[in-house]
């Protein structure tokens, strides 16, 4: 046998061992290492990641939230934004605060206010926040509305200012998303390629999901269930995305006989009174998604269709009630053919 014909097939054995090595570790079975707990005050979390070193990263995850937030938890009265809030200004120090700051940005502008991280003093005035429930008083929503508005904060890449000392930011309609994003960058920063991230209901998936070799399959709630009974409306299996839901589910008041969602528009400053009872949007990054969730259930289902012909790199799935009582629902046409309706 000629020299050369050993180094052909000695490349040829390699080639074939590389090979077999890549098709069994492409169909053995994994199984899933499950860490869940909480963030964010009594709110949940669940990651769900393959590992063939099938390390334990819930240590690693739980530090990375606890500084999360303690740099967005406006509940944390030493945090970032709590600080920031009690004063004009405030210079940086954690890595979390002007990207939150960014994003809101983008999205505010987009959705022309739509969205406003400023509206915190009017859903405290309705009973939604830690303030006291004082009623649709319209006098007194017009006074806080002089105070509410983005545009009153300006930020560069070392500092955050205000224009008015009373106006106060929360990111209570983003922060899920983010810290979805954060565990899921860190994930994918260690080499960890099929992976499940939810904290509070918003979710990314990248890969698939190997127990089931299938896309990750996540539900999207019926806007009839209940804090008891709770079911999902459709289904949706997604990929190497972010998704994010709102609507008035479960958090409402009863104000003289008149219910009132916890959604509010930063435009009147009263609680929305549309159709439209959920918005799921899909995007790359979860802040995002969450951010234009709560921006669609203000502007409705007519306004959010508008907007989503306008913003094609958005997806969205909306319920909504008709006028003979039942739910319709609308989907973008590129999750359209992910969506499947619960039987």
């Amino acid at each position: 046998m000629t020299l050369r014909l050993k180094n052909i097939l000695y490349t040829l054995g390699l080639f074939s061992a590389m090979f077999l090595v890549w098709h069994y570790r492409q169909n053995v079975k994994q199984d899933v290492i499950w860490v869940k707990g909480k963030t964010m005050g009594p709110i949940t979390y669940n990651v769900k990641y393959f590992d063939e070193s099938k390390r334990n990263l819930k240590p690693q995850i739980d530090s990375l939230l606890v500084v999360f937030n303690e740099s967005l938890n406006t509940y944390i009265p030493d945090s970032e934004i709590s600080k920031f809030n009690k004063t004009d200004s405030f210079r940086f120090e954690l890595p979390y605060f002007l990207p939150a700051l960014e994003a809101a940005r983008t999205i505010y502008d987009q959705t022309n206010g739509a969205f406003d991280p400023s509206i915190g003093p009017l859903i405290n005035a309705w009973g939604f926040g830690p303030g006291e429930q004082v009623g649709p008083d319209s006098s007194y929503v017009d006074s806080l509305r002089q105070f509410v508005g983005y545009d009153k904060i300006k930020f560069d890449q070392q500092s955050v200012v205000k224009n008015d000392s009373r106006t106060t930011i929360s990111f209570s309609a983003s922060a899920k998303g983010y810290g979805v994003d954060v565990v899921a960058n860190y994930l994918s920063n260690i080499g960890i390629e099929n992976y499940y991230v939810e904290i509070g209901g918003e979710v990314v998936v990248s890969g698939k999901n190997l127990e089931r070799d299938s896309p990750w399959i996540i539900g999207i709630l019926d806007p009839d269930s209940d804090e008891i009974s709770q079911f999902a409306y459709a289904q949706v299996a997604l990929e190497n995305r972010a998704m994010a839901t709102s609507g008035n589910y479960f958090n409402y008041h009863i104000i003289d006989g008149v219910k009132y969602g916890h959604t509010i528009s930063p435009s009147t400053g009263y609680p929305i009174q549309h159709n439209l009872l959920s918005a799921s949007v899909f995007a790359e990054d979860c802040q995002t998604a969450d951010a234009l969730a709560t921006a669609f259930m203000v502007m409705g289902k007519d306004g959010t269709i508008e907007f989503l012909k306008q913003h094609t790199q958005y997806d969205a799935y909306l319920i909504f009630s008709q006028p003979d009582g039942t739910h319709g629902d609308y989907s973008t046409e590129g999750i359209k053919p992910f969506i499947k309706r619960a039987e």
